[in-house]
């Protein structure tokens, strides 16, 4: 419907010389159609939608105020305008009448030129509404639109910026990718947590997963020297290395300055400052501790060191998804958040289905593959050579290498 004529209109009385009348004063401007009662009109109705409702409301079958609440009732037809054109004149039968749903009410004997006026009147507004709701729906696409292109271009930008760390250590080609798939699991099961539930939502967690391969962004800024040495760093080179947590945060900072604080990039700053804290004060830069780290912080750690673990590193072979997770076991409250640590157990398989399905090499799938050969062993070892590479765990010396 885009103009007056092209408009139809329902007219619905059991009275003959009614509807003589009102086709007799409509039809030469609007497509008018007929029903004799009120069961008639909806089987009309339902065939073909009027922009407009002439509704008596003494008729046999079904009265008029029984007709209305039914197309009121049904999402199809319930912005159908109605006029009711009833003998009944008193003013609880126009009252009942409004209530009900009732754009206008018209007293029997009628006006002609009271009914072509008032007709034209709602259909001029019907007209307006509906245009008004098409352009309302196209400025929605539009804007779904736009927005589904600023996404793809923000995480376009945060893979690029992500990749510019990754390509500095060229064995963890995957790292970014899975790291989004673990924080992605591992957020919506703590959201079963109840002391989570204030906390996260499919919100929270969009971002979170969209900000988190930033995590790493500022290794860029340490030397290759250090970020590709295949030993232990000494302690001028660990001290190097812990910065890679500041040059992450100034580097976020600085986009923010142009750009404002953005959600995304708040917890993409937060986990690139604090994803090497501790839970018990004694990890880098600022040595808090519990709940003073962001939630973000204490999930993507969980998540970074898992792939650390199970990946091959140019400092340490790749170990089991059983070793893996013994570790991170042993770092419950100590290393790791233990709401975070219960919520990664709660939903291993998925994160190791996720880990050899994006592996980086045969060698990786095929330990992941084997990762529960050892678990009826209830004595199972820490490797020795872990304690070389690590600092995190078994050794508080803090010139030994981390995991990643």
């Amino acid at each position: 419907m885009n103009t007056l004529k092209e408009c139809t209109i329902l007219v619905v009385d059991d009275t003959r010389i009614n509807v003589d009348i009102l086709v007799n004063i409509l039809g030469d401007d609007y497509e008018v159609s007929v029903a004799m009662d009120g069961q008639e009109a909806l089987d009309t109705i339902e065939n073909a939608r009027p922009d407009l409702i002439l509704l008596d409301i003494m008729m046999p079958i079904m009265d008029g105020y029984t007709v209305i609440e039914k197309l009121k009732e049904n999402a199809i037809t319930e912005d159908i305008p109605v006029i009711f054109i009833s003998a009944l004149s008193d003013i609880s039968n126009k009252t009942m009448g409004f209530k009900l749903g009732a754009v206008d009410y018209i007293v029997k004997p009628f006006n002609i030129e009271e009914v072509r006026a008032r007709v034209k009147t709602h259909l001029m507004l019907s007209l307006a509404q509906k245009a008004l709701q098409n352009q309302n729906e196209i400025l929605e696409i539009k804007v779904e639109e736009r927005t589904r292109e600023l996404m793809l271009t923000q995480q376009a930008t945060i893979m690029s910026f992500a990749s510019l760390a990754e390509y500095r250590d060229l064995e963890t080609g995957g790292h970014i990718k899975r790291i989004k798939e673990y924080v992605h699991i591992i957020a919506k099961e703590l959201m079963n947590n109840p002391k989570y539930q204030n906390m996260i939502n499919d919100k929270y967690i969009d971002f979170l997963v969209q900000s988190s391969p930033l995590h790493d962004i500022g290794k860029v800024g340490v030397p290759d020297a250090i970020l590709k040495k295949s030993g232990k760093l000494d302690t001028d080179e660990f001290e190097i290395m812990k910065k890679h947590t500041t040059y992450g945060k100034n580097a976020i900072e600085t986009v923010e300055k142009d750009l404002g604080e953005l959600a995304f990039l708040h917890l993409a700053k937060e986990m690139a400052y604090t994803h090497h804290e501790r839970w018990d004060g004694l990890g880098y830069p600022r040595g808090i501790k519990g709940n003073e780290i962001p939630l973000s912080g204490r999930i993507i750690t969980v998540a970074d060191v898992y792939d650390g673990l199970v990946s091959r590193r140019i400092y340490k072979p790749p170990y089991t998804h059983q070793v893996a997770v013994e570790m991170i076991l042993k770092g419950k409250s100590m290393q790791f958040d233990p709401d975070v640590v219960d919520a990664f157990v709660g939903c291993l398989e998925e994160i190791r289905h996720i880990a050899i399905e994006q592996a980086d090499s045969v060698e990786e799938r095929e330990v992941l593959m084997n990762a529960y050969n050892d678990s009826h062993n209830d004595s199972l070892e820490i490797p020795s050579s872990y304690e070389r590479y690590n600092d995190t765990f078994v050794s508080k010396n803090r010139s030994s290498h981390e995991i990643k």
